[in-house]
């Protein structure tokens, strides 16, 4: 499905490609970029990126719209991550989550983008570009706020950049904001806050992402709602923090409040779906792949906010040339509205959602980003029925969920430290 418009920005672009390179050819234009001259048809691009936005139905229509072939390559992000440290020249250009670039940056693996080849700049949410909320007020900077690391301090994107400049290391692409995932069926009270991840009520029934840079922030935000710590900075915590934590966590885990701790989209879907877990940290996606076997899973909003995060597309190091100009065709083609499309129908959001609007229907839009009931039944990328009509969506519309971000994803400074009290507590 490609919504309602018969046009989009990119329609004709194979064939503008194919006219400016016979109009070179024949002299008729001059000062036209000769390199699209050459045979596109020819080039690959390999995009590497995780399940959830490594979807070939993306790279089918980037391939039929653009002239050029582009192949998508699916991993988990850890295996991402080891792969771009490792073997980045295997890849063109990458979905890196945001606190990557805390790893990557200065280890010339990535090449900035100049603003100025992304057209939709003006259109990109404001808590990237500008770290604000569309009214203007200030966000959150808890944990990695995308704002403090999207800007290169100069071209060769060594070091960061405090404010704006004319370079980017990524460009924002997909975002959401992060809860609980419950089973209102089976909790047997209301869950309000993410002290609930922590409450006896749900001894055995509970469930942790196995993540120190996700996992824990979920901790905290449990602990904190609990009263147990308070942090200056959940998502950058100090070592007597992280050690308070860990030992808390310790006693809680003796006690035998979790069923299990997940690494894998499958395992939270399976965990959740099965009944063996009842609340659990757990993405949207996959509270909507359990909805789809008939199983009641709400996205529970929560009084002390979201845990937010999100996605960019960057350029490896080693693209150049033809390449490189099909690259930024390309990331400017993802960010048109027919990705963000795909993407929203899974339950995330495009960082240019009003491009994305372009490619859903009414019905799904009002869905997806209103928080509206539907009008409709909702379905999937791949068709498979989300929600029937009549029903909204957990935690209401796009500024409902996104305005109310408490901490981003992180990588800490005492990362390391961290690191190894989380094994210490997940293997106790």
């Amino acid at each position: 499905m490609t919504g309602q418009k018969s046009a989009h920005p990119s329609q004709s672009r194979r064939s503008v490609l194919k006219l400016a390179g016979a109009a070179i050819g024949s002299g008729a234009i001059n000062g036209f970029p000769t390199i699209w001259a050459q045979n596109i048809k020819d080039v690959v691009l390999r995009h590497s990126g995780p399940p959830v936005t490594a979807i070939a139905s993306i790279a089918d229509q980037a391939s039929k719209d653009l002239g050029f072939t582009v192949q998508m390559q699916a991993a988990e992000n850890v295996d991402l991550l080891n792969r771009l440290l490792s073997q980045s020249t295997a890849m063109d250009c990458c979905d890196i989550t945001i606190v990557y670039l805390k790893y990557l940056v200065g280890r010339n693996v990535l090449q900035t983008i100049p603003v100025n080849k992304f057209k939709w700049w003006d259109q990109t949410n404001p808590l990237f570009s500008k770290g604000t909320y569309a009214n203007g007020q200030e966000a959150s900077k808890q944990g990695v706020a995308p704002y403090t690391i999207l800007y290169a301090a100069d071209q060769t994107g060594n070091k960061f950049a405090e404010e704006p400049t004319d370079w980017v290391n990524v460009i924002p692409t997909v975002t959401n904001a992060d809860t609980l995932g419950i089973r209102p069926d089976l909790t047997g009270r209301p869950v309000t806050s993410w002290a609930d991840l922590i409450s006896p009520d749900f001894k055995g029934k509970a469930a942790l992402q196995d993540s120190p840079t996700t996992g824990v922030i979920d901790v905290a935000m449990a602990m904190e709602a609990g009263g147990h710590v308070k942090y200056g900075n959940k998502g950058n915590m100090t070592r007597p923090e992280i050690d308070k934590t860990i030992a808390t966590m310790m006693e809680i885990k003796q006690s035998g409040q979790f069923r299990s701790f997940w690494s894998t989209f499958d395992q939270s879907v399976n965990l959740m779906a099965s009944g063996e877990v009842v609340i659990q940290s757990m993405w949207s996606p996959a509270v909507t792949a359990v909805r789809t076997r008939g199983i009641p899973c709400t996205f529970q909003p929560l009084k002390e906010g979201y845990r937010g995060w999100g996605y960019t597309m960057g350029a490896m190091k080693h693209v150049s040339g033809l390449k490189l100009d099909c690259f930024y065709e390309y990331l400017n083609w993802y960010c048109s509205g027919f990705p963000g499309a795909v993407i929203a129908r899974e339950g995330y959001y495009s960082t240019q959602p009003e491009n994305a609007r372009k490619f859903l229907t009414t019905a799904e839009w009002d869905y997806w980003y209103g928080g509206q009931p539907a009008t409709t039944d909702i379905v999937d990328p791949f068709g498979k029925l989300v929600e029937k009509a009549g029903r909204s969506r957990d935690g209401g519309s796009f500024d409902q969920r996104m305005g109310h971000i408490a901490v981003w994803n992180s990588v800490m400074d005492e990362d390391r430290y961290l690191t190894r009290k989380w094994n210490e507590f997940i293997t106790s």
